[in-house]
């Protein structure tokens, strides 16, 4: 119950292992259908309203037995594990097969060093946490493990050096019945470990192993390399890195693994195996619940609220609350055309997209494929800008994420209102705003009246000049540069634009009501000699290679 009314929750499940979720404020059913006691509405008029096509005369009340309740739990909780399970091999110097690995008895500085890192040391016996299958009673898994927590997740890892060694057998099999069964697998190599190839590993489980080679073990000059090979079927999953890159012994080299790590056994369940595993096993809860615990009487509509008969006018008459929807945690949906290419750039290309929006994510699927395009958190909008009226191409829409990068979309000119909507929806579940156009004339001299750092914030701004007249503030940030998006631009590019243009025309995020630069959360990690700058690693996010070529052109020269 909310205040003025109430807030239904629906999902719907089908044996195509798709559940969709939805809510629906009181205020946006029609009138007519509305309670006048604190009962509610029943479900029959909910469903007629939301789902009219739907033959309510096939469907019967569920049982009230815990086994309903169970049943339901186990169906959404095969979509949000958050449990996981890491096999660590250890590779020693002149080492590369599966069995050399397993018959490690005992680890080396380097491979302590590295696990040092990744974990804690965690006594097996008594353990409450999540123990991925160890022994935490009789010590027969060994009697200690390595433990960790990363964001929302607990991740207990199968090291080959802390499980079980058996004398005389080189199978191993104590070992390989933990580590042969985990998905993902790291592969730890000693300088010196000859070149791995999963080919050497026999398991049908072990789908993504991710190569940590280091370097200059146990200096204050460590640092690691890092390789990904995984199945075929297996889609490319994040975070991505350039090629050669060297990750120096700190916390982000950590964070950047473990982010490897999840998002891995994450895209391993998209693959067809494990897509079609979990369907089966949906598809048998779903019809143990229908043929065991259904009972006889049908969903009927409660005598104590009937609808008005209001003949040909009821739909004129009585509507909904418009726009009340937009409160939803769930996500909102519109038909759009996705935009590439930078504005203005010739052979743009558009592509039939659904937008959607939930109160966590802005996500882009294409129609066609229902291929993700375009994934990110609302934590990471720091703007947009709406064109209702355009001579051409129809309302448009700019959405600003992350260092200022921005997908484009845009609707049909009948369908104005839906910017609208998207905007509304954006100011409800982010932290962006609408962002300014700003064209700053040069004064006498030829300087545009301020100045902003790499990243594109104004942090000097001369008083009383014609940029700060046009609405420029302190902290605002430059997001794009006489139409190129400013975050592509190099250094030389910029100050060339500012001083040559005919005339300067800039799209800027104000700051926020405290007069604060709208930023995103980064990690600086130092490596090679030089600083680069990494996002956070996100779970889950931006698990196409090719989701900003399709977005806005742009496609980082990154490999796994």
């Amino acid at each position: 119950m909310r205040e003025g009314g109430y807030n239904y929750r629906i999902i719907f499940r089908t044996t195509e292992m798709k559940t969709l979720r939805g809510s629906i404020l009181e205020e946006s059913v029609p009138s007519a259908a509305r309670h006048t006691t604190p009962r509610g509405l029943s479900p029959k008029r909910l469903l007629e309203f939301i789902m009219p096509e739907l033959n309510l005369h096939c469907l019967r009340l569920a049982s009230n037995s815990p086994k309903v309740r169970d049943t339901l739990l186990k169906l959404d909780e095969q979509g949000l594990n958050f449990q996981r399970k890491v096999g660590v091999m250890y590779c020693r110097a002149g080492q590369s097969s599966e069995e050399d690995m397993y018959n490690n008895e005992s680890s080396g500085p380097a491979f302590e060093e590295f696990l040092d890192l990744l974990g804690e040391r965690v006594r097996l016996k008594g353990w409450e946490k999540y123990r991925a299958q160890l022994d935490n009673k009789t010590d027969s898994t060994g009697t200690h493990s390595l433990y960790t927590r990363y964001q929302d997740y607990e991740i207990m890892f199968h090291v080959s050096t802390m499980l079980p060694y058996t004398a005389n057998n080189t199978q191993q099999l104590l070992r390989k019945r933990h580590i042969g069964n985990d998905i993902v697998t790291i592969v730890f190599q000693e300088p010196g470990a000859l070149p791995f190839t999963p080919k050497s590993i026999r398991s049908h489980f072990q789908h993504v192993f991710i190569i940590v080679q280091v370097h200059e073990p146990c200096t204050d000059n460590t640092y690691y390399r890092v390789a990904v090979t995984r199945s075929k079927d297996i889609p490319l999953f994040g975070p991505l890195f350039p090629k050669g890159a060297r990750f120096p012994r700190s916390p982000a080299f950590r964070d950047f693994l473990l982010a490897k790590a999840v998002n891995a056994e994450n895209a391993a369940e998209k693959s067809e195996k494990f897509r079609s595993m979990a369907t089966r096993t949906r598809q048998e809860y779903l019809k143990d619940l229908a043929e065991n615990y259904v009972t006889t009487t049908p969903i009927d509509s409660s005598t104590k609220f009937p609808l008005l008969s209001l003949g040909g006018k009821r739909k004129d008459k009585l509507k909904g609350a418009k726009g009340a929807e937009l409160h939803s945690a769930g996500a909102l949906v519109w038909a759009v055309m996705v935009c590439s290419g930078e504005e203005g750039e010739a052979g743009e290309h558009r592509l039939p997209c659904l937008l959607g929006v939930s109160a966590e994510s802005v996500v882009l699927i294409e129609r066609c494929t229902r291929r993700v395009v375009f994934n990110c958190s609302c934590r990471d909008v720091i703007g947009w800008k709406a064109v209702i009226e355009t001579k051409e191409g129809g309302p448009c829409l700019d959405i600003f994420y992350e260092r200022g990068e921005s997908v484009s979309i845009s609707v049909m000119e009948s369908q104005a209102e839906d910017i609208r909507e998207v905007v509304q929806r954006l100011e409800l579940v982010t932290r962006g705003c609408e962002a300014l156009e700003v064209t700053p004339l040069r004064d006498g001299v030829g300087q545009p009246g301020f100045l902003m750092n790499e990243e594109g914030f104004v942090t000097e701004l001369q008083r009383f000049c014609y940029a700060e007249s046009g609405g420029l503030q302190l902290w605002a940030r430059v997001v794009r540069l006489c139409g190129h998006s400013l975050v592509h631009l190099s250094p030389e590019e910029r100050t060339r634009l500012l001083r040559t243009a005919h005339k300067i025309h800039i799209t800027v995020i104000p700051p926020d009501e405290n007069g604060k630069p709208r930023r995103w959360v980064r990690l600086q990690i130092e490596g090679g000699g030089r600083e680069r700058t990494l996002t956070r690693p996100r779970l889950g996010q931006r698990t196409q290679g090719e989701t900003r070529q399709v977005a806005h052109g742009y496609k980082a020269s990154c490999r796994e």
